[in-house]
């Protein structure tokens, strides 16, 4: 193949990349709208969306598989398809995610934590992600640094959300006179903010991963993966 189709190749697969996340990213925002707003039918476009993304992945690994299969490349466009293959797999976890948080929604009745601000800790793992695809698209790796160091503080956010859960749950007054039904109906409240609070928390590691990829396929730079 002419060398000119190949590097054609491998902008279309940077093209390909950056829109599934960006489709990713707009799943995950209406996850964080349909759990703010108990909105069904949000929730269940995101769980029902579900299948797009997946076969955006299997799209897209075979266009990395062929790639790597028929290409044979090295140096850094091989660090460049390795490290989309591994960013695709982010996105899609990110995406499944997401689904989850749709779940949540349709289970949540109310908001029985109102100290906890679930829609904060969102935004800041959203941007995250946002700005992990950015400094894949422009080969920043300032941005990627700047990514790690943003997480620290979300991963602080999520810690002080799952305290409050707890204190309050500690603090909570629950006598002969609460029903099994009321005790049963607040675990499962408690339970639910929690796992909503570890998936985003998790939203973050993975945009931590992809600027990881990032920074690996631009510097040869492994700083940032574990």
């Amino acid at each position: 193949m002419p060398r000119e189709g190949y590097q054609e190749q491998l902008e279309d697969l940077r093209e390909d990349v950056l829109y599934m996340s960006e489709v990713v990213h707009d799943r995950l925002q209406l996850g964080l709208d349909a759990l703010e707003t108990k909105d069904e039918d949000l929730a269940r476009e995101v769980i029902d969306g579900d299948e797009e993304i997946n076969q955006l992945y299997l799209d897209l690994e075979r266009e990395c598989v062929n790639l790597l299969a028929l290409q044979q490349p090295v140096a850094g466009d091989l660090r460049f398809i390795a490290a989309s293959f591994k960013i695709i797999t982010d996105l899609e976890r990110v995406a499944d995610l997401a689904v989850n948080l749709g779940e949540y929604a349709l289970e949540a009745e109310q908001d029985m934590y109102p100290d906890v601000d679930v829609q904060t800790i969102g935004e800041e793992v959203v941007e995250m992600n946002e700005q992990a695809m950015d400094a894949y698209a422009e080969e920043d790796t300032d941005l990627c640094y700047a990514i790690g160091d943003r997480d620290d503080e979300v991963d602080m956010m999520c810690q002080d959300a799952s305290d409050t859960v707890m204190r309050n749950l500690i603090e909570r007054e629950i006598d002969a006179d609460t029903s099994e039904a009321e005790v049963e109906s607040l675990m499962r409240d408690v339970s639910r903010l929690l796992l909503t609070v570890r998936d985003l928390e998790r939203v973050g590691d993975h945009a931590v991963n992809i600027a990881a990829r990032t920074l690996y396929m631009v510097d040869n730079d492994d700083a940032l993966i574990y």
